[in-house]
């Protein structure tokens, strides 16, 4: 099978540019494989997984998995890869692992909106990426790699004490009150002068007041005045 590289337990299929795990691949290896890497593939989907229960690790980075990502029930998990994905709700993915990697200790979600950090956005810094790591470790306390970085023991208690706040909440406008409340464009022109059919001219002063240290003099002197 073109692409697909096997040593021992581990089983590799990368840069196939394939959109959904390939039948035969499960078929073939599904049984024996403990490490599966999937990377750099389109994958929006891992519906054939299943045939991978006894997976210990798995490698899917750069691929186009976003918050409708479904793993099977894999309880020897201990290491999930998801950098470069199209991941925005980090708690939904947090839930579901959660539910479906009970000995899941070493993820990384790298380059993903869900995990802010500067990779993503220079409006992140580093305390949106503390808060991010204090929520995902309330979510999932048993693990011990976050990403590139040991998780701390201070990090970890932390996360008992405040990480059910860190989640980031994003306010949402109702239809309602975006009905209630019509788009107003500013003009700074005067009511009495807004209407296209009014030609009243509209006066006022202004009062100059300089405050330089240089003479402005001739500020006002024409080229042929010189």
């Amino acid at each position: 099978m073109a692409g697909l590289a096997v040593s021992g337990t581990q089983v590799s299929y990368i840069g196939q540019d394939c959109r959904e795990i390939p039948e035969h691949l499960g078929r073939d290896c599904g049984h024996f494989a403990k490490r599966l890497d999937l990377s750099f593939n389109l994958l929006r989907s891992l519906e054939g997984l299943s045939a991978f229960g006894g997976l210990e690790e798995l490698i899917l980075d750069n691929n186009l998995l976003g918050n409708d990502l479904v793993l099977p029930g894999l309880p020897r998990l201990h290491t999930l890869s998801l950098n470069k994905n199209q991941i925005t709700d980090l708690e939904c993915l947090l839930d579901h692992l959660a539910e479906v990697t009970p000995a899941l200790e070493y993820l990384s979600l790298l380059g993903n909106v869900a995990c802010p950090n500067e990779l993503i956005s220079l409006e992140k810094d580093e305390e949106d990426y503390k808060r991010y790591r204090c929520f995902v470790l309330h979510k999932l306390p048993n693990l011990k790699f976050l990403d590139a970085r040991k998780v701390t023991r201070q990090e970890r208690e932390e996360a008992l004490v405040r990480g059910a706040f860190m989640k980031v909440v994003k306010p949402k406008v109702s239809s309602d009150s975006a009905a209630a409340s019509p788009e107003c464009h500013y003009t700074p022109l005067p009511s009495a002068s807004r209407e296209l059919t009014s030609h009243r001219g509209v006066l006022g002063k202004c009062h100059y007041v300089y405050y330089g240290k240089n003479s402005e003099g001739n500020r006002f002197i024409r080229d042929d005045q010189l």
